[in-house]
Order: structure tokens, then sequence, then C-alpha cells
């Protein structure tokens, strides 16, 4: 079921999403500020977590440290959204490129990081869609570490948990909470339906004042939505 609804969601864009969200009046879900930084690729897939924390600060468990990351790519399944908390103000690399040929070959759908994000040509060699707050050549050793992986993390105030379904292009970055997400993909299918009907009407030769009139400004709002 979660596989063809990614399939679904590939197929829409983040504006159709974001109307969505606002059509069913689910907020908190949108970040402008995470730019693209690698690939010219929108992605969609599941959400895979990790947090960053200062060197130290990590709470430790019974188990061998591992370089920040690592967990997280052997997770993940193809297609999934690897989405990365590091908004501890230290100017480090919460991402790198080694990762990034890791998550490549793995065939991992892209990167989304609050925090700055290091080797950015390298990404940008494996063609791997990276969105991130910042990018930096400081590396995170001796200055962040890992503290959980699959746990929730927030991202420019978006909260985001493992299986939740992200969006991500030139736009913006969407996340769509798992139990809510087949609901928001069927209103954001309705709305790009309509939007398409009204690009081939243009393209018909009717006036634009026409197809973008009354029942545009209102369709957010009045549009009965076919769940």
């Amino acid at each position: 079921m979660k596989s063809e609804l990614v399939q679904r969601l590939k197929r829409l864009d983040t504006c159709a999403v974001s109307d969505a969200l606002d059509r069913l009046g689910i907020t908190g879900q949108v970040t402008t500020r995470l730019a693209r930084r690698a690939s010219n690729h929108k992605i969609a897939g599941a959400a895979v977590t990790c947090r960053l924390v200062p060197a130290g600060a990590a709470v430790r468990r019974d188990a061998p440290v591992r370089h920040l990351g690592t967990t997280a790519i052997e997770l993940a399944n193809a297609g999934d959204v690897i989405v990365v908390e590091q908004r501890t103000g230290i100017d480090a690399g919460c991402w790198g490129g080694i990762l990034s040929l890791a998550a490549s070959l793995k065939g991992i759908a892209g990167i989304v990081a609050d925090g700055p994000v290091r080797d950015i040509e390298e990404a940008r060699e494996y063609d791997l869609p990276v969105f991130s707050s910042a990018l930096t050549a400081r590396t995170a050793r001796g200055r962040v570490e890992e503290d959980s992986v699959n746990a929730p993390v927030c991202v420019d105030g978006v909260v985001v948990h493992a299986g939740d379904l992200v969006i991500a292009d030139a736009s913006a970055v969407v996340v769509l909470p798992a139990a809510k997400a087949a609901g928001i993909v069927a209103v954001a299918e309705h709305i790009a339906a309509r939007e398409a009907a009204m690009a081939k009407d243009l393209l018909a030769g009717r006036p634009v004042t026409e197809v973008m009139g009354k029942d545009y400004e209102h369709m957010l709002v009045s549009d009965a939505i076919q769940g």
C-alpha cells in the first residue's frame, strides 16, 4: 500500500501537496528553507530519520559508536528519503561525500537535511538529490555526532517520523504524516487534475480571466473532494 502511495506521490509536485494540506486544514508540514543543492530530480519516498547533537552529548547505549548516517543508510530501502536533523548551530557537516556514494549505490531517493552538508560536488557527481539548509567544508569529527536513528526529528519546524512520506522539489520540502498520507495524496491528485484541465482550456484559447476566475479562487475551500 505504501509503495503504491509513493508512486502516486511521485506524479505530483510540492505545490499540489501544499494546496491539499491547506484544503484539509493540516499545518506545519511545509518548509521552503531547505534548498536543493544537488541534482535536478524531484524526490518522493518514505522517511528514514537521523538526529545529530554536539559531540559528547549523545545518549550512549550498549553498542559500538558508528559513523553518523551509516545506520540510516543500512536501514533504508531503495527509494527511501533520509531526513537529517543537525540544528546544533555548529558549522559541521551532517552529510558528506562517502555517505552520498553509499546512498546512491543503494538507490536511496535523496537526502533532506536541516544542517550543513559537505562534499556537495560529490553528491552532484552521483546525481543524488540533496536538500539542505546550508553547505560547509567542515568535518563532523569532534564537532557533532549521531544521537538517534528512526526517532522523530525536526527540520525547519517540521516534525518528521520514520515512515512519513516526503516530497521535495525546487519549490519546497513537504512531509505527509503517515496516518494522513493517503487522504492528502487523494486531495492533491484532485487539485492537480483540476489544474491540468485549466491548462487544457488555456491551450484551447479560453481567456485566462475565465480560466482563473471565481472557481479557481475558491477551489481549496469549496471543492467537493471525492476520496
